[in-house]
């Protein structure tokens, strides 16, 4: 999954709801906790593999609410309609989904070869971005939003530009939206807080993943490097916007998602 996209509709988007009103009335230095957290299935794609339907029962007893379902894996070859009822039998909402990019290019005038390739220039991240504008366009018609995902080499610059900046630059924010992974970021050598800084509202979702001192893998969450209560407490209308555990590289992944959950569960921030 080098280049990702996900859709999300607006009623999952909601779903999760704002702070009910007296929340506003609570004292400013009272802790805040994740009110709900969600686990990206390519942390447990293994597991998922083998047996979809025990694999997502074992996320909802660990206490995971949410998940993102993964499309570029054919939903581990189950249909929507046996992919509805279970998460409906287990009670998992799933906001979010993530696509090859290679879905927005069916049709177009690009072929998927140059698509599959790293963008080599910054010509060719805007020229994605205008596609991905189309498509975006086109996903909204439907109520449906288009969003990009971050991967560790769009922090890399090209002739001295950051391909990822360029390609933020020339979204249509009416359109698209992004979703942040914080690891992936660390891991390219960006600063996350910064971005959020700078684009308040055009993070909607978020990949919640912790990076070792080197910064050449992710770990589990709270063992490595990067500060999560800082980073949650500055998200704007958190408890509206889905948060997915992606812990990637575990050998034991429902242990580690259960690992990760246990963390977010008592982080206070």
């Amino acid at each position: 999954m080098k280049r990702r996209a996900f859709v999300q509709t607006l009623g999952a988007a909601a779903a999760g709801g704002l702070l009910p009103p007296f929340a506003n009335r609570l004292p400013k230095d009272l802790p805040k906790k994740l009110d709900r957290i969600g686990l990206e299935l390519y942390a447990v794609r293994h597991a998922m593999a083998q047996d979809p339907e025990r694999t997502l029962a074992a996320i909802r007893a660990i206490g995971y609410t949410d998940v993102e379902l993964l499309w570029s894996f054919n939903n581990f070859n189950r249909t929507p309609a046996q992919v509805v009822a279970t998460l409906k039998n287990e009670g998992l909402r799933a906001p979010s989904c993530h696509m090859s990019a290679d879905t927005i290019f069916v049709g177009w005038e690009r072929s998927l070869a140059i698509a599959k390739q790293i963008k080599r220039t910054i010509d060719d991240w805007l020229e994605w971005a205008d596609k991905f504008n189309a498509a975006g366009a086109v996903a909204r018609r439907a109520g449906i939003w288009l969003a990009f995902h971050n991967e560790p080499y769009h922090q890399k610059p090209i002739d001295g530009k950051v391909p990822y900046d360029a390609f933020i630059s020339r979204l249509d924010p009416s359109v698209t939206r992004l979703q942040l992974d914080v690891g992936n970021m660390v891991m390219g050598g960006g600063d996350p807080m910064q971005y959020l800084q700078k684009y308040p509202d055009r993070f909607w979702t978020f990949h919640l993943k912790d990076t070792v001192p080197d910064r050449s893998s992710d770990t589990r969450l709270g063992s490595g490097i990067f500060d999560f209560k800082r980073f949650l407490a500055a998200v704007p209308s958190l408890a509206s916007k889905p948060c997915y555990v992606e812990d990637e590289n575990s050998s034991d992944e429902l242990g580690a998602a259960r690992s990760n959950f246990q963390y977010l569960q008592g982080l206070e921030f």
